[in-house]
């Protein structure tokens, strides 16, 4: 199952990336000038990927690498990318632009908010200025990672998650920022902008390309595990529905955005339900009989945003009660 479809969809991973940051130009919400509300993350509480990096630097040195880094100078001079703000008459793309949501990461400095990179390490894992220090304290002056007491790790994960951190092991909170974004939940910006709607974003394929930074506890960036990517193919596949679910709910029209979503949606419906064939728990069977239940069509928001917060619910609840090595069934 998994196998199959990765093998349709895998490029090598530089054109990956390059075909996600291209199609996947996703906005905020609304068409206006984006504004610090309007934002995913609070300028005011970013910390920047340099604070990041005072840690991470190998994982640093590799995101510099990425599209997700160079997209902060590439973006704007790209043809596609002109002509979509010349459509929605948006005349600097990092200045008073929804393209600020998804395509940089904006920051107070010196007391004005300005976006200071592009995708970063807090795009996924929350804006870090409230849980850096805690996150980064193993106890004390001479205290590292290794001398770290085990009390005292369980509770800074704990610390540093309730201030907004959001840890590699969170798979679905994790992932659901990179939906939020490559679906392209945005009407006005397909129909009016001319930006393709949504891009063919998988989370295993994708996640193992040049964006993989699995270099913490080891030196070789190797892939992740097969039970990890088990783990992501369903969780993503949850995902894919839940904000193809929550996208045709926010359609007012039947145009571009609203076929293509309602197609993201019911393919991945058929793909959960082949995974509800071969994985048998609580949580997928919530999530298939969630979307089972809603009709893909327009001014049927309420019942569509319901039945995408059921899956959302049960996403998580998978996501965090499981870690894939009892999932090979998915594999084939």
């Amino acid at each position: 199952m998994m196998k199959k479809f990765l093998n349709r969809i895998f490029r090598p991973c530089p054109a990956v990336a390059a075909l996600g940051l291209v199609v996947a130009m996703a906005m905020s919400a609304s068409g206006n000038p984006a504004s610090a509300q309007e934002l995913k993350l609070d300028p005011v509480n970013v910390a920047g990927p340099d604070a990041c990096g005072e840690c991470h630097k190998t994982s640093v040195a590799v995101w510099k690498k990425t599209r997700h880094a160079i997209t902060f100078k590439e973006l704007p001079r790209k043809k596609e990318a002109k002509k979509i703000a010349k459509n929605l008459g948006i005349r600097r793309m990092k200045a008073d632009s929804a393209c600020l949501s998804c395509h940089f990461t904006s920051a107070q400095v010196k007391g004005k908010i300005k976006p200071i990179s592009g995708i970063t390490c807090e795009s996924c894992h929350g804006a870090g200025k409230k849980w850096i220090k805690e996150h980064s304290d193993y106890g004390g002056k001479g205290v590292t990672m290794k001398s770290e007491k085990p009390d005292h790790k369980i509770a800074r994960y704990a610390k540093s998650e309730a201030a907004g951190m959001i840890r590699p092991m969170r798979l679905y909170k994790v992932a659901a920022n990179c939906y939020g974004c490559h679906t392209v939940p945005n009407e006005k910006l397909v129909n009016v902008g001319g930006h393709p709607a949504g891009s063919k974003f998988d989370l295993v394929a994708w996640s193992q390309g040049e964006v993989r930074h699995n270099v913490w506890y080891s030196k070789p960036n190797g892939e992740a595990s097969a039970a990890r990517k088990r783990m992501m193919y369903i969780v993503g596949k949850a995902l894919d529905l839940e904000f193809a679910l929550r996208g045709v709910a926010k359609a007012t029209q039947k145009a571009a955005y609203a076929v293509s979503m309602a197609k993201r949606a019911a393919a991945a419906r058929k793909a959960m339900n082949k995974i509800a064939g071969a994985v048998k728990t609580p949580e997928i069977e919530a999530i298939v009989a969630a979307a089972g239940a809603v009709k893909l069509k327009l001014n049927n928001a309420a019942n569509l945003t319901a039945a995408a917060d059921k899956i959302s619910t049960a996403a998580e609840k998978f996501s965090d009660a499981h870690d894939g090595s009892k999932f090979a069934a998915v594999d084939a």
